[in-house]
């Protein structure tokens, strides 16, 4: 499954995503899903682990929500 945002793409499957940016640069960020952390509110995805971190802010919920149904993980609220 493919998400646009402002900023790039999420190319999402059951056990990844892989986020294109589309700066100069056109840098790429990938995690398995045990990594990631899904931030309602904020609208923001996390990924911790094994020497990487990295977080995310999404255009709207609507693109999380689409993403959390994806990939099987469900919306945290802090």
């Amino acid at each position: 499954m493919k998400i646009t945002f402002s900023e790039g793409d999420i190319i999402a499957t059951q056990h990844e995503i892989v986020v294109r940016l589309k700066n100069n640069s056109r840098i790429t960020m990938q995690a398995e899903v045990d990594a990631l952390t899904l931030i309602g509110g904020a609208n923001v995805i996390s990924a911790v682990g094994s020497g990487m971190k990295w977080s995310l802010k999404l255009d709207d919920e609507a693109q999380l929500k689409q993403l959390s149904q994806e990939i099987g993980i469900a919306i945290e609220f802090y």
